[in-house]
C-alpha cells in the first residue's frame, strides 16, 4: 500500500495548482474510505495525464512514428477521466456487492423478529450478524439514532433506496409489524421478505434483459469481426496497385490489436458492470485465511518454469515467433491458478456447509417445537443431515457434550465448528439457533420458518445466475475456446495467402506491409488481452469483482487459451 500512495502524491506534486471536486466524488471517495483526499485524487489524475502524454509521445517517436504521436493527447485526456472517476466507479461496485446482501440482511432481522417482536433488537441483530458495506451502513445509522425513538432503519433505507427501491417498502413493513396483532404481524413480516426478494429478481431481469445487446454487440465488433479481418491483412499490400501500394507498419496494427480494442473492450466491460444493480459476491476469503495455504512463492516458481518450458516446446515446433505469447500466457495462468486455487478449495468448503441449512434448520425447529431442546435438536440434525453441513453440526454438538458449552460458544467459540468458516448465511443462522436457545419452544415454529426463508434466499441468487448464465456463458466460451480458435485459424490463414505466389510476385512490386509471423505475435497478444478481459467482465456479471475469484478464473481461461490459439495456427497451417 505504501508505494500506491507515494505513486499518487508524486503524480499529484506534477499538477500543484488548486483544483474543484464535484459532490459524487466526495461521496465516492467516503464511501470506499479512500486514503486520498478528493483534491489530491483530482490533482493526481491531472498529473498522471500529463505522464502518459509524454511517455506515449516519447514512445512513438522512438518507435519512428512521429506522425501516431498525434495519439498522446487522447490518451492523456483518457488517463485523466479515467483517474478522475475511478472513485465514483469503484464506489458503483461496492455499492452493488453489497446490495446483493439485502435479501439475507433483511431476512435475518425478519427472522430475529419472528422469535421476538422488537424492532431494535432485529435491526441490531441484522447490522451484528453482517458483513460489508450494507450491514456497516445499518450499523452506523442505528448509532446516530441512539437517543431517538427511531431505529435507524427507516433513515439506512432511505439511504439506499436510489439503488434498491425494494428496499424503503421492505423496510417500512418491517417497522410497523412490531406493533400489529400477533396473526397480522406474520403476514407482514413475510410481506416485508417478499417485497426485497421480488425486488432483486425484478431487477436481475430487468439488468439481463438490457445488457442482451450491448454483449452481443462487444462480442460481435470487439472480437470476432477484428479477428476475422486479420485474414485479410496480406491483401492490404495490394491496395493502389502498380509501384503505388498502399502499406501499413506492423505498429499500426500493434496500436489497433494491443491497445485500441483491449481499452475498447475494458471501457465497454466498466460500462456494463457500473450497470449491474446487484451482485453476490462469494465468502471473502484470502490468503490471510488459517485454513488457505500460501502459495505466492510457490506460484511464481511454478509460473516461471512453465513459461520457460511453453516457450521452449513451441520454438521446437517451428513456431517460435510465438514463444512469447506461449510462455506468458501458460506462466501466468499457471501462477494464478497455483495461487488462487486453495482459495477456491475452501470456497467449495463453504458451499458445501450452505447446501443443506434448510434441511437442518427445518429437522431444528421441529424438533424443538415438539419440546425438544436446541442442544439435543442440533445433535439430531447431525446425524441425519449430511455432508458438510451435517459434520457442521456433528461437531457442534460433540463440543457441547464434551465441554458443556452454550450453542453460542459451540458454532463460534475457538474450537467453533464455524470458527474459521467465512460463510455470513451460516453464521447468521447459528446466531438465531443461539437465540431459540433461550427462548425454548416458541422458538421453534421460527426456526422452520427460517428454513423457507433461507431456501427462498438461495432460489433467488441461484434464479439470477441462471438469468446471467446465458450471456456469461457466451463470454467464458468465446473468452477460453472460440476466440483464441478462429484468431489461430485466420493468422495461419493469413500466413498462407502471404506465401501464396500471387501475393508474393505482388508483394515484391509494392513491399510487404508486415509479415505474418509478426502478425501472429501482435493478435496472441491480443487473444491474452482479451481472454483476461472478457473473463473478468462475466465473473463480474455474476459475481462481483472479487480478486481471487477473478485470478482463479483467468488463470483458467489463459491455461486453455494459450495452447488453442498455438495449436490452431500450428495445425491450420498445416492442413492450408
Amino acid at each position: 500500500m505504501g508505494w500506491k500512495v507515494s505513486l499518487v502524491h508524486a503524480l499529484a506534486s506534477l499538477y500543484p495548482y488548486e483544483v474543484e471536486t464535484s459532490d459524487e466524488l466526495v461521496e465516492a471517495v467516503a464511501f470506499i474510505e479512500s486514503p486520498f483526499k478528493p483534491e489530491t485524487i483530482v490533482q493526481a489524475g491531472y498529473g498522471a495525464g500529463i505522464a502518459v502524454a509524454v511517455l506515449t509521445a516519447g514512445i512513438l517517436f522512438a518507435l519512428g512514428l512521429p506522425l501516431f504521436s498525434i495519439l498522446a493527447l487522447p490518451v492523456g485526456i483518457a488517463t485523466i477521466h479515467g483517474a478522475h472517476t475511478s472513485p465514483t466507479i469503484l464506489a458503483g461496485f461496492r455499492r452493488t456487492e453489497a446490495l446483493g446482501d439485502t435479501p439475507n440482511l433483511i431476512g435475518r432481522a425478519v427472522l430475529r423478529m419472528q422469535i421476538q417482536p422488537a424492532t431494535e433488537t432485529a435491526v441490531e441483530f441484522a447490522a451484528e450478524t453482517g458483513r460489508g458495506p450494507l450491514a456497516d451502513s445499518l450499523a452506523s445509522h442505528i448509532d446516530r439514532s441512539i437517543g431517538s425513538p427511531q431505529t435507524g432503519l427507516l433513515s439506512f433505507a432511505d439511504d439506499w433506496a436510489e439503488d434498491f427501491p425494494a428496499l424503503r417498502r421492505a423496510a417500512h413493513l418491517l417497522a410497523t409489524a412490531q406493533n400489529a396483532p400477533p396473526d397480522e404481524r406474520e403476514r407482514t413480516l413475510e410481506r416485508s421478505l417478499t417485497a426485497v426478494l421480488n425486488g432483486t429478481r425484478e431487477e436481475m431481469a430487468e439488468f439481463t434483459s438490457e445488457i442482451r445487446g450491448p454483449t452481443t454487440g462487444l462480442y460481435a465488433f470487439g472480437v470476432m469481426l477484428p479477428l476475422a479481418l486479420v485474414a485479410l491483412v496480406p491483401a492490404i499490400g495490394l491496395a493502389g496497385g502498380g509501384d503505388g501500394g498502399f502499406t501499413l507498419p506492423i505498429e499500426f496494427f500493434v496500436i489497433v490489436y494491443d491497445v485500441m480494442l483491449p481499452a475498447g473492450l475494458i471501457a465497454a466491460s466498466v460500462w456494463l458492470l457500473q450497470r449491474r444493480p446487484v451482485a453476490f459476491p462469494p465468502p471473502n476469503v484470502t490468503v490471510s485465511h488459517p485454513d488457505v495455504a500460501d502459495r505466492r512463492l510457490q506460484g511464481v516458481g511454478l509460473g516461471l518454469a512453465v513459461g520457460v518450458l511453453a516457450a521452449v516446446v513451441t520454438t521446437m515446433i517451428g513456431h517460435g515467433f510465438l514463444a512469447p505469447v506461449a510462455g506468458i500466457g501458460l506462466g501466468l495462468g499457471t501462477a494464478l491458478l497455483t495461487v488462487f486455487t486453495p482459495i477456491k478449495e475452501l470456497r467449495d468448503r463453504v458451499r458445501a456447509i450452505e447446501e443443506h441449512l434448510t434441511d437442518a434448520l427445518y429437522l431444528v425447529g421441529r424438533q424443538v417445537a415438539e419440546g425438544l431442546a436446541v442442544e439435543a435438536a442440533i445433535a439430531h440434525a447431525g446425524e441425519r443431515v449430511p455432508a458438510e453441513t451435517g459434520e457442521v453440526f456433528e461437531r457442534a454438538a460433540g463440543l457441547q457434550e464434551r465441554l458443556h458449552v452454550t450453542v453460542d460458544e459451540a458454532f463460534f467459540g475457538e474450537y467453533g465448528s464455524l470458527a474459521n468458516v467465512p460463510s455470513p448465511r451460516a453464521h447468521g443462522t447459528a446466531s438465531l439457533l443461539s437465540i431459540a436457545a433461550r427462548e425454548g419452544r416458541p422458538a421453534g415454529s421460527a426456526v422452520v420458518a427460517m428454513a423457507d426463508h433461507l431456501e427462498e434466499l438461495q432460489e433467488v441468487e441461484a434464479e439470477a445466475k441462471r438469468e446471467l448464465s446465458a450471456v456469461t456463458g457466451t463470454l467464458d466460451s468465446t473468452a477460453a475456446y472460440f476466440g483464441p480458435l478462429v484468431a489461430g485459424a485466420t493468422v495461419a490463414l493469413a500466413k498462407s495467402i502471404e506465401e501464396s505466389q500471387g501475393t508474393a510476385a505482388a508483394s515484391d512490386q509494392v513491399g510487404k506491409a508486415l509479415s505474418a509471423d509478426q502478425l501472429s505475435l501482435v493478435v496472441g497478444v491480443y487473444v491474452l488481452l482479451m481472454s483476461v478481459i472478457l473473463t473478468t467482465l462475466s465473473i463480474g456479471l455474476r459475481n462481483g469483482l472479487d480478486r481471487s475469484l477473478l485470478g482463479y478464473h483467468v488463470g483458467r481461461s489463459l491455461i486453455s487459451a494459450t495452447p488453442i490459439y498455438v495449436i490452431a495456427v500450428f495445425v491450420t497451417g498445416l492442413v492450408i
